[in-house]
């Protein structure tokens, strides 16, 4: 799947780069973000579209919404720049993705498609610019676009804060909507955005509940155009109280800070049409959890977890309506990383951590049987093919390894799966858990030195391989990826084996990288002054695991700005690291 996603990426730079090309650096969201929707919509079309959409937008969350918030943060279109390499970024290509993907939103996709043929034939051959791509859509649409541009111009993720109040006796539904957008580096004052939210109202049946008017916003084909402050929507003609199903298909790269009863999610999680949607509803409810849960760390507390929510994620694995690749996204719980950024401030790796394995192992004893019977049932009886059918079973398979690896019996489980693996996907999803789940046990020491000796020769899988061990969480870790360091295959002339290795470590590992007393950091810095003297573009982009350094708990905070302090402070730092250093600190 990633291979034919890079090769159409590179493919369609034919005509969104090439053919027509950037007049300056600083349209180059008009090259990278306008060709990663192209490859996004060639992969929905050849595989899932559901699971191609969740995945798109984990991806933007776990990486552009971090960049977004923090000291990196900068507009689609930077206004600035000390070195273009450092804006190869999230932002220039998953947000670029997204604002293109609106345009279809707002315009729909027959007109859409009109404004891209108008495109390509207006300025073959040119260098064009933002403002070219813009107007080819208001040309073919008669629509005034200016205030939905300043998404290519401001940076920062708006927040929508959401209300709602079902007036039964006057059958009227109202939602209040209030827009914000945070400050973000050189941008204090922020200006009102045009937010397409797609929505339905949800009725009991599951089915869309149908008004008969609407007043207090634009509402064209279930998209609420959102252009002022605040919007008070009122739909008339709605009997019974709906269940808000908003931002369906992520019509918006916003943030969500909803009024709505648990009830609520845990139908939609259930019962809606949009399978995006239906996916957000449980994650929401995952989240909270696991928010809540950590808290309960912090104060001591063993925490605990409502049966329906365990008991939802054996239902959903087990509906064979879904797609197992659905069904796999589904039950994967938010990284520690997603829970960090939802929390905001005062971070705590290790609370995190401990929620986190809380919630997985509860889901796992609670569908020990489900869980199981499906496991074996998925074993792949026929020779191994890469299509979309036989890998979605394949990751629902490999997820479900993962939580039966937390009962008795799991390392043994994990080991045989290794062994009887017949591709590269089972094999390292086992060598995986044993790794993350089972450190150090005999199976795990075992398949490490088998896979190293199996692949010795092959560049890319060791990559996996040094991979997989930067990841185990815990604070012990840290010696391990030092001792791997000086392992003969690895070498700090190798980029890849670099970002395999310490890119890893230092932005996967939350455990281990923010580790306590700050020797995690103490290892970063050492490491990345050590690259940037051969390669001054890698030592930048690893730079750049420190971007939320000021969400973390104050003890951690203040040895990673120690750790900050020293690589700004070292002589003759290249032009690429000291402008991430310094943004990052300022």
């Amino acid at each position: 799947a990633n291979i034919e996603a890079i090769i159409a990426h590179e493919y369609f730079h034919n005509w969104t780069g090439n053919r027509i090309t950037c007049r300056d650096w600083f349209q180059l969201c008009l090259k990278e973000g306008l060709t990663v929707f192209r490859d996004h919509e060639f992969s929905a079309d050849q595989r899932s579209r559901a699971v191609k959409r969740i995945a798109e937008v984990r991806t933007l969350r776990a990486h552009q919404f971090p960049e977004d918030q923090g000291p990196l943060a900068h507009p689609v279109r930077p206004r600035r720049y000390r070195e273009i390499n450092n804006f190869y970024t999230a932002t220039v290509y998953e947000k670029g993705s997204e604002v293109v993907r609106m345009i279809r939103t707002i315009l729909g996709s027959e007109t859409f498609r009109a404004g891209m043929d108008l495109y390509f034939e207006r300025h073959d051959g040119e260098a064009a610019t933002i403002e070219d791509f813009i107007k080819v859509f208001e040309d073919v649409s008669g629509r005034d676009l200016s205030q939905f541009s300043l998404w290519y111009h401001q940076a920062g993720t708006p927040n929508l804060t959401i209300s709602s109040t079902h007036n039964a006796a006057a059958q009227e539904f109202t939602l209040e909507i209030e827009q914000s957008v945070p400050p973000t580096p050189s941008e204090s004052r922020k200006r009102l955005m045009h937010i397409p939210l797609a929505f339905s109202l949800v009725g009991t049946d599951g089915k869309a509940i149908a008004y008969s008017g609407v007043e207090g916003a634009s509402v064209e084909d279930g998209v609420i155009h959102i252009r002022r402050r605040r919007h008070m929507v009122r739909f008339s003609g709605v009997g019974e109280r709906p269940a808000m199903s908003l931002n369906r298909g992520f019509s918006a790269p916003v943030t969500l800070s909803v009024e709505q009863k648990a009830d609520d999610q845990f139908f939609l999680a259930g019962q809606d049409n949009d399978t995006f949607s239906r996916w957000q509803a449980f994650n929401t409810l995952l989240t909270e959890a696991l928010i809540s849960a950590f808290r309960q760390v912090l104060d001591g507390q063993q925490p605990g977890f409502a049966s329906r929510l365990t008991g939802l994620a054996g239902k959903i694995a087990g509906d064979e309506t879904l797609e197992p690749a659905y069904r796999a996204l589904a039950v994967a719980l938010p990284s520690e990383a997603d829970i960090a950024r939802d929390i905001g401030k005062n971070i705590d790796p290790d609370a995190i951590f401990s929620a986190r394995e809380a919630l997985t192992a509860a889901i796992a004893e609670a569908n020990r049987e489900i869980f199981s019977d499906l496991y074996h049932r998925l074993a792949d009886k026929d020779a191994f093919s890469p299509d979309a059918t036989s890998a979605g079973r394949r990751a629902l398979r490999n997820i479900l390894l993962d939580y039966l690896s937390l009962l008795p019996g799991g390392a043994a489980l994990a080991a045989r799966h290794f062994q009887s693996a017949t591709n590269m996907t089972d094999r390292a999803a086992a060598l995986t858990v044993l790794a993350l789940r089972h450190s150090g046990s005999p199976e795990t020491v075992k398949a490490l030195a088998d896979f190293e000796a199996k692949y010795t020769t092959d560049p890319l899988v060791m990559d996996k391989w040094f991979q997989i061990q930067a990841s185990v969480p815990g604070p012990q870790t840290i010696y391990a990826v030092r001792a791997l360091t000086s392992h003969p295959a690895f070498s700090m002339a190798n980029p890849n084996r670099v970002r395999s290795l310490v890119g890893t470590f230092s932005s996967a590992n939350q455990t281990g990288f923010h580790r306590a007393d700050g020797e995690g950091y103490r290892f970063f810095v050492e490491t990345v002054l050590q690259v940037e003297k051969r390669n001054p573009q890698l030592a930048a982009r690893l730079a750049t695991a420190l971007r939320s350094w000021r969400s973390l708990e104050p003890a951690r905070q203040a040895k990673a700005r120690e750790a900050l302090l020293s690589i700004s402070n070292a002589e003759n730092l290249s032009a690429d690291l000291r402008d991430i250093v310094e943004r990052t600190l300022a």
